[in-house]
């Protein structure tokens, strides 16, 4: 696996679990990264945390890693390397890509965890100012 570069963005996301048929939160998607994935069963919402919508089902704390982008999507193997080296550290993770890049989120807790083990991976972790 090629040396990747790893942003980690500032501020703090939240995972959160709304019903099937509920709505898209007004403004939501008015600010960072916002995804939003509807199924049959739920729609799922990782947000930064202010901007989170109110529910029951919800796990706040968490970082979000950016590969540095675009990725071509011929590349293989980029999740399965960067998802393997934070399981080794006991990391685990909520992963999301986009069609630019993949990003990664860790627990607020085991972001040092994350980026001594990206790092020592050959990766190069860029922290927020």
């Amino acid at each position: 696996m090629k040396r990747l570069i790893v942003d980690v963005r500032p501020g703090e996301y939240t995972v959160a679990r709304l019903a099937a048929d509920a709505p898209v939160p007004a403004g939501l998607l008015d600010h960072a990264l916002v995804s939003v994935t509807r199924t049959p069963d739920e729609l799922s919402v990782v947000c930064p945390s202010e901007h989170a919508p109110d529910t029951d089902t919800a796990q706040a704390g968490w970082r979000l890693l950016t590969v540095r982008g675009p990725l071509e999507f011929t590349l293989t193997g980029i999740m399965a390397a960067l998802s393997g080296e934070l399981a080794a550290a006991g990391v685990s993770l909520f992963a999301l890509s986009t069609y630019d890049t993949d990003h990664l989120l860790v627990k607020a807790t085991d972001l040092g965890r994350a980026v001594t083990a990206l790092s020592a991976s050959g990766h190069e972790v860029h922290l927020p100012p």
